[in-house]
Formats: structure tokens, sequence, C-alpha cells
């Protein structure tokens, strides 16, 4: 790109685009700066994948082996949400380690 090239800015974008590249977070692991993290009571979980469906960045998955969920800690920014639409009440934010 020659420096005389300009840069496209945000109202070049149409609206609803998705902007993959760069900075995107499947490149950027984004969990590294939470300070509270989910952890499931899976003998409590009835495995119906409500946490799945509300976490925002998408980093719960239900294993394959028994379908409990888990959350992928290198993108899981810590947000609560999981826990807070859980209505067993299994899942509990606790405070990351240093």
């Amino acid at each position: 790109m020659s420096s005389s090239a300009k840069l496209p800015g945000w109202k070049d974008y149409p609206p609803g685009m998705d902007i993959t590249l760069p900075g995107s977070a499947v490149n950027t692991k984004t969990g590294l700066w939470r300070s509270e993290r989910p952890e499931w009571n899976h003998k409590q979980c009835i495995k119906c994948a409500v946490c799945v469906i509300f976490c925002p960045e998408g980093c719960i998955d239900l294993r394959p082996e028994d379908q409990c969920p888990e959350a992928d800690y290198e993108y899981c920014k810590g947000c609560g949400i999981c826990a807070r639409e859980c209505f067993t009440g299994c899942i509990k934010m606790v405070m990351e380690k240093e």
C-alpha cells in the first residue's frame, strides 16, 4: 500500500458488516485480563445448555463425552452472564488466581 493510499474509515463499511481482521478475537486470546471465571458443579448441572446460549463470547461448549458445559478460558472474559442465567445455580464465579 502506498503512503498516499487512504485506509477505510468506519463510515466506509456497510451496516452490520463483520470485521474479522485485524484484531479478530479468534487470533487474539482475550481471556487473560478477567478477574473472575465461571466454575461448574457438574453434579448439579442438568445439561440444559442455557449457559452456552447466553455466553456473549461463544466460549462455552458441551463436552462430547458427557455433555457437561466447559468454558474456553483463553477467551472467557469473566462477565458472569452464564452464572446469572443458570437457573440451577451450578455456576459460580470465582476469583482468578495470580
